[in-house]
């Protein structure tokens, strides 16, 4: 009985953590985000898509913490390119085949590295 229990919060946890949002690194929290294509102090440094969800906790996931995890995503990814700058290029949101809703959010940037005035 108590190995079924110990499955049982098992998968809980699980279940629960998925339906958290990513979290920024320390250096991903300094990454800023913007719509327009930065100036000419910037460097760029390449493409990186962030995303949150699949086919199994997008449906138990916020649409809010999807759009938070797949944003936080694209910022540990350019802070690991050496970038601090994103210029946001493409937000989509798919859903799973019978799915609730929305179960994966992407969102696809250009890293910059810009010299601070």
């Amino acid at each position: 009985m108590s190995t079924v229990y110990g499955l049982v919060v098992f998968a809980a946890i699980i279940l629960l953590s998925a339906c958290s949002a990513i979290q920024t690194t320390p250096d991903g929290a300094l990454i800023e985000l913007v719509n327009d294509k930065p100036q000419a102090n910037c460097r760029a440094l390449g493409e990186a898509v962030g995303s949150q969800g699949n086919f199994f906790t997008g449906d138990y996931t916020s649409n809010k913490n999807l759009m938070i995890g797949a944003r936080n995503d694209l910022r540990n990814q350019a802070a690991s390119m050496g970038g601090n700058l994103v210029h946001v290029q493409n937000v989509s949101n798919a859903s799973a085949n019978r799915g609730l809703g929305t179960s994966n959010t992407t969102v696809v940037g250009m890293v910059y590295n810009c010299q601070r005035q």
